[in-house]
């Protein structure tokens, strides 16, 4: 339950181990991640580590509700109590996308190390028609909100877009204590991913020096196709910064 009482739901991944991996997902997805996730897990436990991948509020099997970065800081912060409260001893976030906003807000000394895939870590300007209807956007202008589909499993709000646009680069990156991997793909035909990737390059300097940026070459934004690439750099990773 977050704060408001509302179910969080989640898929939880145990071999008993010490450390775990909280993982959050990305804008309009939901805990399996088209499969990224499932599979995620799945190499986590065999190289030793739990994992839990969570429904934000609104996505997958949670409880309803806007996609707004005020929702998913909110379950995040009860997932990392949750698993706080099962007294492991390393905690780790990775977050995709939109998610890894989240992982960044969520930062406090409970957490180990961060791994960020197609991370958001600066203001975006998204030209929002091309991703969404002509009806959608005139719902937005005059109800103040959508849903995503006719099944309504997102909502979209005012505050969901401005969510991308209201990010300040150092006050959220100097915040983070922990070492950080960022992984992003390089394409040069999936513009968004080469913006992303701009921002995290010249973020890195308000992260700590242990903080990595690895680019995927031909990566595109999801990486689904390098998707165990993903995963390589993931396990080596925590191999490094959350083993015992």
């Amino acid at each position: 339950m977050n704060s408001k009482g509302l179910k969080i739901v989640g898929n939880y991944y145990t071999v008993q181990s010490n450390e775990i991996v909280i993982l959050a997902h990305g804008f309009t997805n939901d805990k399996s991640s088209n499969g990224r996730f499932d599979l995620l897990s799945e190499k986590l436990n065999n190289a030793g580590y739990d994992a839990l991948a969570i429904d934000f509020t609104g996505s997958g099997e949670s409880a309803p509700g806007p996609l707004t970065i005020e929702n998913q800081l909110d379950d995040l912060k009860y997932a990392i109590n949750f698993v706080s409260s099962k007294e492991y001893l390393k905690i780790a976030l990775f977050g995709n996308s939109f998610g890894s906003l989240s992982c960044l807000k969520s930062y406090d000394y409970r957490i180990d190390t961060m791994i960020l895939s197609g991370a958001l870590t600066d203001r975006m300007f998204y030209q929002w028609d091309d991703y969404f209807s002509p009806d959608e956007m005139n719902d937005l202008e005059t109800k103040g909100y959508f849903y995503t589909n006719e099944k309504e499993s997102h909502l979209i709000t005012q505050q969901t877009l401005k969510d991308f646009e209201s990010i300040h680069q150092e006050t959220l990156l100097s915040k983070v204590k922990c070492p950080v991997l960022i992984i992003h793909g390089n394409n040069q035909q999936d513009e968004e991913e080469l913006m992303l990737l701009e921002r995290s390059k010249k973020g890195m300097q308000f992260l700590s020096e242990s903080s990595t940026l690895e680019i995927i070459e031909e990566g595109r934004h999801g990486l689904r196709s390098k998707w165990n690439e993903v995963i390589d750099l993931t396990v080596k990773w925590l191999d490094l910064h959350l083993s015992k």
